[in-house]
């Protein structure tokens, strides 16, 4: 049987399932869902699911409500007899806290893997935080794909900036930076930054002196509060170059962010469209569709996880 995409989140605001039901040449499906006056979930599955392969998608972005729901969700699949559940996350919530950093914490990228883990049967998602975790295999137990949004960056940033300079936001970028300037035909630097909390940030740029006649691109994986690239415009201002383009993979922009870093100067601000937000330029659906075909294949079944 065909597979069946459904939209985890309410409305599908990227259209995701929408968008992968027709890459894929399959159905999208309908899910109800609501609220009850308690404040629990309740949702029901229009669709025949008996012996199909399901691919719920949709992203984790501010989490907490929409992991209970996709957990219901999945459950409610495999109760139905769908014969796989995949999730097509785009963004995958809880992978920062990969150490506990102080006593009594706990890895809560450990705890939400292993529970995704039982109610899923293969992932897909888009550039997930991995730093001291180095794939996705080491704390999912399932299948998994990754899909590197580096290229259509770089085809974005060659297409619509002149003589683009990339920085990267600190040390751990500078692998994955280096490769969206190779693919973008540019030169990169990375900052130096000191994180003093939650929402302080300082940061240096080396050598901006040679770089005065080039475009710069801030480019960073997670925006959330983006104190970083504030911090990075402002640097950039002082010392005279042009106003910087600022590039989001995963664009959270809590609270005020994406308001208070183009007050911060910048001359434009674009994302992944991985989390619904206005600042959506740059296009992943296809190539998610790539990784979930990959997966769909009558042979995903006895791949191990990889990332």
């Amino acid at each position: 049987m065909t597979p069946l995409v459904l939209p985890l989140n309410d409305g599908d605001p990227t259209r995701l399932a929408t968008n992968l039901a027709g890459l894929l040449d399959t159905t999208a499906g309908t899910l109800e869902t609501r609220r009850f006056p308690d404040g629990e979930t309740y949702l029901r599955v229009h669709d025949s699911v008996a012996a199909r392969d399901v691919v719920i998608a949709g992203s984790l972005d501010r989490p907490d409500e929409k992991l209970v729901r996709l957990y219901l969700l999945a459950s409610t699949l495999r109760e139905l007899g769908a014969r796989r559940v995949i999730l097509a996350a785009p963004y995958l919530a809880y992978m920062r806290q990969d150490q506990a950093f102080h006593t009594g914490e706990g890895v809560s990228a450990r705890h939400i893997a292993r529970w995704l883990s039982g109610c899923i049967d293969a992932l897909v998602t888009v550039d997930p935080h991995l730093h001291r975790i180095h794939a996705l295999g080491e704390v999912y137990r399932c299948p998994s794909r990754v899909v590197a949004a580096a290229a259509p960056i770089a085809e974005w940033i060659a297409a619509n900036v002149d003589a683009p300079l990339l920085l990267g936001p600190d040390s751990e970028s500078a692998q994955w930076v280096a490769r969206v300037a190779r693919l973008a035909r540019c030169p990169f630097v990375v900052l130096d930054k000191q994180r003093h909390g939650d929402r302080e940030v300082e940061v240096s740029v080396p050598q901006l002196e040679r770089w005065r006649d080039r475009s710069p691109v801030l480019v960073d994986d997670i925006v959330s509060t983006a104190r970083t690239m504030i911090a990075a415009a402002h640097h950039l201002q002082t010392a005279g170059l042009r106003a910087p383009v600022c590039v989001a993979v995963h664009p959270i922009f809590a609270d005020s962010a994406y308001h208070d870093l183009l007050r911060a100067g910048a001359r434009r601000v674009v994302s992944c469209n991985s989390i619904p937000h206005p600042s959506n330029v740059i296009d992943l659906h296809p190539r998610i569709a790539d990784a979930v075909r990959e997966l769909l294949a009558p042979t995903a079944s006895s791949l191990r996880s990889t990332s």
